[in-house]
């Protein structure tokens, strides 16, 4: 095949990642199917989606499969998410989320910056609350995985799965204001370039500041529930 003939191919891959045609329950179709679909052999698939992971588009798990959002944790999720608080959260990502900053900064290769900075730059204008968050969803998955810690990641995609489950997360996107969503991707920008620029103490340091504002939101949305509570 032509390079040209790729693109095409690419291009309706990310098509039908972006309508959902090609996915079921957030995962993507299974190779066969895909290769079927579009008429092509297993292996020219294969290259094709390396670059689709390359950059970011999909999420590859062994024994999982392939998806189009970072995949989600074990079992027993949302059992968890009823018992736990915004404060809770807030307190297990402090404790983790900068050292995955610092590990990403020395662990990172220049092709998983180069994906890192796309996915930075898509926090920046989402358009919507809810484009904002999977941006951002995705932009803090990637650095865990840059992270290259399997369990540190594995933590990582139990928090995820606990914010998406959270009855107080749905609650939480009354509090972002176009003004908010704007300062979030700023300090997403300078957190990108602590960890691009190797500077492990920063990137740390840059991630502890981002969550602590990401933490007055939470607690607005605690305090706004405890007033209805009152009422």
């Amino acid at each position: 095949m032509t390079p040209g003939e790729d693109q095409k191919l690419l291009d309706r891959l990310r098509a039908g990642l972006g309508d959902e045609s090609l996915l079921v329950n957030g995962k993507v179709l299974p190779e066969r199917q895909l290769a079927e679909r579009f008429g092509l052999g297993r292996a020219r698939l294969r290259s094709l989606l390396d670059v689709l992971e390359s950059e970011g588009a999909i999420f590859r798990r062994q024994g999982q499969g392939t998806f189009a959002a970072p995949p989600p944790a074990g079992g027993g999720i949302e059992t968890l998410a009823r018992q736990v608080t915004p404060h809770n959260l807030m307190e297990v990502r402090m404790e983790i989320e900068p050292a995955l900053a610092a590990l990403a900064a020395q662990r990172a290769t220049s092709e998983e910056l180069s994906v890192l900075e796309r996915l930075m730059q898509a926090t920046l204008s989402p358009g919507e609350v809810r484009a904002y968050e999977t941006a951002d969803d995705i932009f803090h998955f990637k650095i865990a995985e840059l992270a290259h810690n399997p369990l540190f990641l594995t933590i990582h995609q139990s928090i995820r799965s606990v914010r998406r489950h959270a009855q107080w997360t749905v609650r939480r996107r009354e509090t972002f204001s176009p003004e908010r969503i704007a300062a979030l991707g700023r300090q997403h920008q300078d957190l990108f370039a602590h960890i691009a620029g190797r500077r492990p103490s920063e990137a740390a340091a840059e991630m502890e500041r981002h969550l602590l504002a990401v933490s007055s939101t939470m607690l607005r949305v605690r305090r706004h529930e405890a007033g209805a509570e009152a009422d």
